[in-house]
């Protein structure tokens, strides 16, 4: 295994776990970073996409880029120049990418990107595929953008895949966390109606996703990334709060007081997002998590 992986977005929990299964497998590992850094057995180059600036020696022997850089959705309120940062670090960022492989010789033939089921809006019951149109707000604006960017690889005759995320659970990233805190507080409530789906995975399953894809290179296109078995934002609040042993209230907070604490933002928590699986499975991929509580067990017992 002598492959050479571009690595965008390196530093999130995401990127962190990848750099590891893929030097695990025997893959060369380069990244693009923002800031000086050193990690071991892993080459480090340097852009700015806010300047359009970017070392074009990381294409060296590169064979795949694996691209996941982005602002975090959910770090601050969406104003209309933070709604500007969210898009513009998922499209411009592509976009440098893709002049750099223009204007330069190289060997890449793989471009994976990361996706996002915001692409969905929210749709209440509705079942949703990969053949399934875009919503309506700005979350699915972004993630249409987003996969247009990556989809202008395509010109360069590279294969695209794009890989649509779900709610990546980990114990120290994302949005569990943030879930948790009240819970451990015992002030723990479903949010809005409490039965707006929420399209879950294992951090470590998502991980594997991505070397699924880059494995299997008849793979191409999109893909739901997210279990088999969606739950609603109830049963998601209820089974964390068993895990930590934690009461849950019998009511929900309200719609409107989500929204006048989030804003716009609060389509993250209360979008219903209905994801089917099954375009991933039929590529004989094997969730080592099907079920939530099997995934929280293991999540909180580490």
């Amino acid at each position: 295994m002598n492959q050479h992986i571009l690595l965008t977005g390196a530093t999130g929990m995401l990127g962190k776990e990848l750099i590891k299964s893929l030097l695990e497998t025997g893959y060369q590992v380069s990244i693009l970073s923002r800031k000086p850094t050193e990690l071991s057995k892993v080459k480090v180059f340097l852009w700015n996409v806010d300047k359009n600036e970017i070392d074009a020696r990381c294409l060296e022997g590169v064979d795949t880029i694996i691209h996941l850089a982005g602002e975090n959705i959910a770090k601050e309120k969406w104003t209309e120049k933070r709604k500007k940062e969210i898009i513009d670090s998922r499209v411009l960022s592509a976009r440098l990418l893709f002049d750099t492989l223009t204007a330069n010789p190289n060997q890449v033939k793989n471009f994976i990107s990361a996706a996002a089921v915001g692409y969905y809006g929210n749709r209440a019951e509705e079942i949703l595929t990969e053949e399934s149109h875009a919503g309506k707000d700005f979350m699915a604006d972004c993630c249409t953008q987003w996969e247009k960017a990556a989809d202008q690889f395509k010109t360069l005759g590279l294969r695209v895949v794009k890989i649509r995320t779900g709610v990546v659970l980990s114990k120290e990233d994302g949005a569990l966390p943030q879930m948790s805190v009240p819970v451990k507080l015992f002030v723990g409530a479903p949010l809005g109606t409490g039965k707006q789906w929420m399209p879950w995975i294992h951090h470590r399953d998502m991980t594997q996703i991505y070397m699924h894809t880059l494995k299997d290179e008849s793979l191409e296109g999109t893909y739901n990334a997210c279990a088999p078995f969606p739950v609603t934002n109830k049963s998601l609040t209820k089974a964390i709060a068993k895990q930590l042993q934690r009461p849950v209230w019998p009511f929900s907070v309200p719609e409107a007081v989500m929204k006048l604490i989030l804003g716009e933002m609060s389509a993250v928590v209360l979008n219903s997002t209905n994801t089917s699986a099954q375009k991933l499975l039929s590529t004989g991929f094997i969730f080592s998590f099907t079920q939530l509580e099997d995934a929280l067990s293991d999540i909180y017992s580490s």
